[in-house]
C-alpha cells in the first residue's frame, strides 16, 4: 500500500489514509455539543458520499448492470449524477435525494449516545431496478466498517427503515445486528416474520444461517400520506436503540452487537448514512444531541 505514485491517485486508498489518521488522533467519535448540532449545511460538509453500481437504465458512462447489488461502485465522494444535494425550500435548507443511483450519505464523524431527529417526505421519480416496488430510502445507524459491505453500496449497521407503509421497520445490515422484543407470526408460506411487541419475545435478528430473520416490522402504521413530513427519530444509548415515527415508538433494538474477526463486539457508536435507494425523497432538519438516558415513558413503549 502506498508503494506507487499511482496509488495516490485512488481515492479509496486516500481515504484509507485519512480515516487511519483521524483515528490515531481520537477524531472519529467526536463529542456532541451540549444543546445539540445540525448536521445538514448548503455544502454537506459534515457528510461523505459513497455511490454503488449503476443500473443499465442510468445515463452515464460507467460501467453498468442490471444487477446494482454486485456490480462495481462509483466509490467514494464520485457522484457525477448529483444525486445527494442540498435545495431551497421556504428558505429551508433540504437534503434531496433523487434516488437514481444507490448510494449513501455518510457522516464522517461516529457518534454514541444520541438522540437523531429529522423530517423527511417523498417525492414523486421513482427508478429501476425498483419501479414497480414500493418507494424506500432508509437511515442506517451504528454502521461499522468498510463502505459497500452490504451490497457494494451499504456499510454494516442497524437499519430504521424508510419505506412506503413500513417506515420504523428495524433491518440488520450485514455482520451488525441485534435482538427485537417481538411476536413471532408466519406469513401465507409459513415463512416466519417478527413484529416489535415491548412485552415479546427477545429475537435475534440477522440474515445469517442460524436466523429465522434479519428484520422486525414496526408495531403499528404511523405515517402520514405521501407528501406530507413526517417526523422520524432514533434514540441510541449504550448497545440499545428506539424507533419512532411521528412521536410514537414502534420498534426496539436491544444488545446491537458485530460478528468481525470470528469474534462478536458490542456495538455501541457508528456512523450514520441515510440512503438513495430508487426514490426520490426529501428530508429536512437533521439533528442530533446527546444523551445520557432514555426519556421518561419510552421504556414501556
Amino acid at each position: 500500500m502506498g508503494h506507487t505514485k499511482e496509488t495516490y491517485q485512488d481515492n479509496d486508498f486516500l481515504e484509507h489514509l485519512k480515516q487511519g489518521m483521524l483515528w490515531a488522533m481520537k477524531k472519529t467519535n467526536v463529542q456532541i455539543p451540549k444543546k445539540g448540532e445540525n448536521l445538514l449545511d448548503s455544502k454537506l460538509s459534515k457528510w461523505d458520499v459513497w455511490m454503488g453500481g449503476v443500473h443499465t437504465s442510468v445515463d452515464i458512462d460507467f460501467e453498468k448492470s442490471d444487477d446494482v447489488r454486485t456490480s462495481k461502485p462509483l466509490g467514494l465522494n464520485n457522484d457525477p449524477k448529483n444525486v445527494f444535494s442540498v435545495i431551497q425550500e421556504n428558505g429551508e435548507d433540504i437534503l434531496y435525494i433523487t434516488g437514481e443511483i444507490y448510494g449513501g450519505l455518510t457522516t464522517k464523524n461516529e457518534y454514541s449516545n444520541y438522540h437523531f431527529k429529522t423530517q423527511f417526505k417523498w417525492g414523486e421519480k421513482k427508478w429501476e431496478p425498483r419501479l414497480k416496488d414500493k418507494r424506500d430510502s432508509g437511515i442506517l445507524y451504528h454502521a461499522k466498517g468498510p463502505h459497500g459491505a452490504f451490497w457494494n453500496v451499504w456499510m454494516a449497521c442497524l437499519e430504521f427503515q424508510v419505506q412506503e407503509g413500513d417506515c420504523g421497520d428495524f433491518i440488520a445490515l450485514g455482520d451488525v445486528y441485534g435482538d427485537v422484543p417481538a411476536d413471532r407470526k408466519l406469513n401465507a408460506n409459513g415463512k416466519p416474520y417478527f413484529v416489535y411487541n415491548p412485552k415479546g419475545k427477545l429475537t435475534p435478528l440477522k440474515w445469517a444461517k442460524g436466523f429465522e430473520s434479519g428484520q422486525a416490522s414496526k408495531s403499528e402504521l404511523h405515517e402520514n400520506p405521501n407528501g406530507e413530513w413526517n417526523t422520524l427519530e432514533i434514540y441510541c444509548l449504550g448497545d440499545e436503540s428506539i424507533h419512532l415515527v411521528n412521536g410514537k415508538v414502534v420498534n426496539r433494538v436491544k444488545n446491537a452487537r458485530y460478528d468481525i474477526g470470528g469474534k462478536t463486539i458490542p456495538v455501541t457508536r457508528g456512523k450514520i448514512q441515510i440512503q438513495s435507494e430508487a426514490a426520490e425523497v426529501y428530508y429536512k432538519n437533521i439533528q442530533i444531541k446527546p444523551i445520557s438516558k432514555f426519556p421518561a415513558g419510552l421504556n414501556k413503549k
